[in-house]
């Protein structure tokens, strides 16, 4: 081998490995980021158990919390966690935005909630009606609230689980109706 080709093959072999350290140092960077996301997002979800078992005791859904309408769960998730930082800054990030909501939904609280408004809604028919025609009629009425269909329908199952909607099965469509008082024993 002359000492040309062994400064060749040499000079291969540095900047091969100068490429390789970069591109481990460009993962490393990656992963330390992914990390980060990961430990605010896990203390967000810490904060959301906590949240959860306090309010599991109680039987009367209407001392929890109301989440606000207009911003659905998975935006407050996104702007607490879309920061990079540390699992504290994630964690006080987190108790700001959860004091924020509170206070948000203190304000909202004179709004009547979603299940009582379909309730009432349901009251108005002897016959099953459709989640679909709930919610439309929702927005005629009410056009201050703009629940999407799957949370009209998870708030008719949520009604269907406390006994006080029944839920009417015809082929494919899933019908629902109000449950009279004295007939909350199924026999109706």
């Amino acid at each position: 081998m002359t000492s040309q080709s062994a400064a060749t093959l040499r000079s291969r072999y540095v900047a091969q490995a100068a490429s390789d350290l970069e591109e481990n140092r460009r993962l490393q960077q990656q992963l330390a980021d992914r990390i980060s996301t990961l430990k605010q997002e896990e203390a967000l979800l810490a904060d959301i158990l906590n949240l959860a078992e306090q309010y599991e005791g109680f039987a009367d859904a209407s001392r929890l919390p109301e989440q606000l309408q207009d911003e659905p769960v998975v935006a407050k998730a996104k702007k607490t966690v879309g920061g990079a930082g540390t699992r504290r800054s994630a964690s006080v990030k987190t108790a700001s935005s959860s004091t924020t909501a509170k206070a948000g939904a203190k304000g909202k609280s004179r709004q009547p909630l979603l299940g009582d408004l379909l309730a009432d809604l349901l009251g108005q028919y002897e016959e099953p009606r459709l989640a679909k025609e709930l919610r439309d009629e929702l927005l005629e009425k009410h056009p201050d609230r703009n629940p999407t269909p799957q949370v009209v329908r998870n708030t008719l199952e949520s009604l269907v689980a406390k006994g006080r909607i029944r839920r009417h099965k015809q082929q494919r469509s899933v019908m629902y109706t109000l449950v009279k008082p004295g007939a909350a024993d199924g026999s109706a």
